[in-house]
Parts: C-alpha cells; sequence; structure tokens
C-alpha cells in the first residue's frame, strides 16, 4: 500500500512538472495532477511488472512514477490538441 500511495503522489508530481516545463501541453493543474496520477501508477506498474524495479526500492519507485506521470501528460496533451 505504501508502495502505491508513492507511485501516485510521484505521478502526480510528475505531471505537474511536466506541465510546469512545457507549458504548451500542460493540461492545468488538476488535470496534470490527474494524468500524472495515472501515469505514475502505469509506469511503476509496468516496470515492476518486467522487473526493472525489483531492487530499486523507493527511489527507484518515485523516479519511475514521476517519469511515467509527465510521459503520459504529454501523450494526453498531444490527443487534446
Amino acid at each position: 500500500m505504501e508502495q502505491l500511495i508513492i507511485s501516485l503522489l510521484s505521478g502526480a508530481a510528475g505531471g505537474n512538472i511536466a506541465g510546469a516545463l512545457m507549458k504548451d501541453k500542460s493540461l492545468g493543474t488538476l488535470w496534470n495532477s490527474v494524468v500524472g496520477i495515472l501515469g505514475g501508477g502505469l509506469g511503476s506498474t509496468v516496470l515492476s511488472a518486467i522487473g526493472l524495479l525489483a531492487d530499486s526500492g523507493i527511489v527507484g519507485n518515485i523516479a519511475s512514477s514521476g517519469v511515467g506521470g509527465g510521459i503520459l501528460l504529454f501523450i494526453v496533451s498531444l490527443f487534446k490538441k
């Protein structure tokens, strides 16, 4: 449960950071967070399933969730525009 909460919070942060860095792709704070949460959950789940997060612990989980949130925000913003 702790890992899931970390993934979701890191994803939200990653989505908002990506939105701040790519102003033209930003969906607003609320939607950056929502998409980031989804991306964070998906990112950590996929990497765990293929075995890339097995030994990395919390730092790896935070990194993968943040990146997953940012990537999903980028993808969603492409379809939105």
